[in-house]
């Protein structure tokens, strides 16, 4: 095939393109949108979040009562079904397969049926996804991290004389190599913080950083043969209460033009740029993510962490630059590892998406300790405030960007009825215009109200009180994907 000269004829290869694309995931809620100009793409998911109004997305009639115990078992499930199987026949077979989790098993099913993974291999992103890893590539990258130590501790005194070589006070945060949404973040600034956390610090590596009081933001970017590319900078929203159960936990990002100031903005895109380069030299290609932190007391700017991988910001990143760039960020991902051959100038490309409206996404996880049934959900689509600060559904769609005013909202929910809530389950995301929190980063009044109105549209019943008395919380447990 001969080589893609710009925009036009990438365009072009897309919409012509006729081997299958597959998006395997519980939901389609990561790559929203990129179906609009990849008509070959199909959303294989564990949950049909649109009730069967979307026309390409499949999800098995029979899934039985599998137990999950992480995003990577529900891909795999999808590709062993027996219904996936003779769906992907009916497609032509082969094609090509994205994934925001997976594992040796899911590159081997994939192997097998004769389907091209369109991601950095496992082995790679697991390597990369360590916090301590990313520290080190970032010592290496010339990219700033707040002050840290690297070490273990195995009491809080080894904490304290770890914090004291580096210089970091003794109001500190500790992570560990893996994980994400707070749950492996840990603020200590005293004795009894650390005996509340210590079993899920001691026997690792860690990263003990000095406490600053942090603006956080996002970015998500491509790394390519071209040369990395730069989205739209994001805020984040961090620890809501109304939205999620874990302090420092993430619970969605806002757009806008003036994030930062154009210094500012030039100089994260720098460091983005910087650390995707050392990425590609690793040998990793395509999306990822980067967290960064700006001290808001000196202003200085700083690398939060590295998303190797497909991620929660993806969704409004695309729409962002796909509304008002045309091009979706995700489409270089798919060119370089469909082995496209392609010329793009990516100045240019990035002066697309540097103006644009505000929007926001926000995600609703069950905030909650208990184990839930859920019986009614709110259903996807276009959904409206009403005068008495109420909400109602407009109309059933799955074109989440097509959201006209500032009293309108798209919500995708992600469980249905029949299905368990537990502490942290994502339950739905709402995508707005506008923002949803101050400059103080706490939530505005007008997205207290829609987290309020649209979680007043769940009802749900206890396990262990309502549903199954009789069962222990090891048992009930076991039941929940």
């Amino acid at each position: 095939m001969k080589k893609l000269n710009g925009l036009t004829e990438i365009y072009k290869f897309f919409r012509t393109y006729k081997k299958p694309i597959y998006f395997v995931s519980a939901s389609p809620f990561n790559i929203l949108g990129l179906g609009q100009l990849v008509p070959s793409l199909t959303y294989v998911n564990y949950f049909d979040c649109f009730d069967g109004v979307h026309h390409r997305v499949f999800t098995p009639k029979d899934r039985g009562a599998p137990e999950f115990t992480c995003l990577e078992d529900v891909v795999n499930y999808l590709l062993e079904h027996n219904e996936t199987k003779d769906y992907m026949a009916k497609q032509g077979g082969g094609g090509h397969m994205m994934a925001v989790m997976f594992d040796e098993k899911t590159e081997q099913l994939a192997k097998d049926m004769g389907i091209n993974l369109a991601m950095p291999s496992h082995e790679l992103r697991n390597h990369l996804d360590s916090k301590i890893v990313t520290t080190q590539m970032a010592n290496e990258a010339g990219v700033a991290s707040v002050p840290n130590v690297l070490g273990e501790a195995e009491t809080f005194e080894q904490l304290m004389a770890l914090a004291k070589s580096g210089k970091l006070g003794k109001d500190l945060v500790v992570q560990t190599p893996y994980g994400d949404s707070g749950k492996t973040t840990f603020f200590i600034a005293s004795e009894k913080d650390w005996q509340q956390y210590e079993k899920l610090i001691i026997g690792q590596e860690i990263k003990v950083m000095k406490r600053i009081d942090p603006r956080c933001g996002t970015v998500e970017a491509v790394a390519t043969k071209h040369g990395t590319i730069v989205g739209p900078i994001l805020t984040e929203l961090v620890g809501h209460k109304e939205l999620t159960p874990f302090k420092g936990g993430w619970s969605g990002n806002e757009g806008f033009v003036n994030v930062l100031e154009k210094n500012a903005r030039t100089k994260l895109e720098r460091m983005v740029k910087k650390f995707g380069e050392r990425l590609y030299q690793e040998g990793y290609k395509g999306t990822f993510c980067i967290d960064y932190l700006i001290d808001k007391k000196d202003g200085r700017m700083y690398l939060g962490e590295l998303n190797p991988r497909i991620s929660g910001a993806s969704p409004i990143t695309n729409l962002l630059t796909q509304k008002y760039g045309g091009v979706p960020l995700l489409m270089f991902h798919l060119l370089e590892h469909m082995g496209i051959d392609y010329d793009i100038n990516i100045r240019d490309i990035q002066k697309r998406w540097r103006d644009f409206d505000t929007w926001s996404q926000v995600v609703f996880k069950h905030t909650g300790d208990d184990v839930r049934l859920l019986k009614q959900v709110p259903r996807s689509g276009i959904w409206r405030t009403t005068q008495n600060n109420d909400v109602e559904l407009v109309r059933r769609t799955a074109d989440w960007s097509n959201v006209s005013g500032m009293d309108e909202a798209f919500f995708l929910r992600i469980l249905g009825p029949g299905e368990y809530i537990y502490k942290g389950a994502d339950m739905g995301v709402l995508l707005v215009r506008g923002h949803l929190q101050t400059k103080n980063d706490k939530l505005t009044p007008r997205a207290k109200n829609w987290v309020g109105a649209m979680k007043s549209q769940f009802q749900s019943a206890s396990l262990e009180t309502e549903i199954h008395p009789s069962l222990s919380d090891t048992d009930i447990l076991g039941k929940v994907f």
